[in-house]
């Protein structure tokens, strides 16, 4: 599947938020990309406060816009609050899961560890990184890949304790989905009645 692989930083600026994480650029420059970002001093309409959004969304989690579609259609007709349940289920994608156990330090890195076969879920490996984690299942790295210097890098000094959704176990370097999180445990800045009320449209 295609997905974004441009300057990240023009798009964190966009939004006017570090939504890729830390960004120097971005503190240096706080206004939008391009010639006359700085200058820009444009009213957003409604339409357009719900489309950056769920813009903001996708890049946040890496999806693109088909595959963004099918989860909110498939949240939609699950019981409880729609935008509730399309953030569970984006948190539960495997890469996502990668990058909140700390075996990952970007989403990005996330995703190309699992597409190289360096994840397993319950002791297999999957290399799909939209797979969807469900509660009870474990999440590790693969045997021969605990020693990968990105991966010891991103655990040193890790805080798991803030994701009270996730147990875990530091001996197998695994840890395990114990529910999906609740709304406000899930700290991305994302409003996400605006996505529900942009595809209600």
């Amino acid at each position: 599947m295609a997905r974004y692989i441009g300057p990240k930083s023009k798009i964190a600026r966009r939004f006017g938020e570090p939504i890729f994480g830390e960004d120097k650029v971005l503190s240096r420059r706080n206004f939008p990309p391009g010639q006359h970002g700085n200058n820009r001093r444009r009213k957003v309409s409604e339409y357009g406060s719900m489309l950056a959004e769920k813009q903001k969304a996708k890049y946040i989690y890496g999806v693109l816009e088909r595959q963004f579609r099918n989860l909110f259609d498939a949240a939609a007709r699950q019981s409880g609050i729609t935008g509730e349940v399309l953030l569970q289920s984006l948190e539960c994608r495997l890469d996502n899961m990668v990058f909140r156990l700390g075996i990952a330090p970007t989403r990005a890195a996330a995703r190309q560890l699992v597409s190289h076969k360096h994840i397993v879920v319950d002791g297999a490996v999957v290399n799909i990184p939209s797979y969807s984690v469900k509660p009870g299942q474990i999440v590790g790295v693969r045997e021969r890949s605990k020693s990968l210097e990105v991966v010891e890098n991103a655990l040193a000094g890790f805080n798991h304790s803030k994701y009270p959704w996730i147990e875990w176990d530091e001996n197998s370097k695994s840890g395990k989905l114990l529910h999906k999180p609740e709304r406000a445990d899930i700290p991305e800045n994302i409003k996400e009645q605006l996505i529900v009320e942009l595809y209600s449209k």
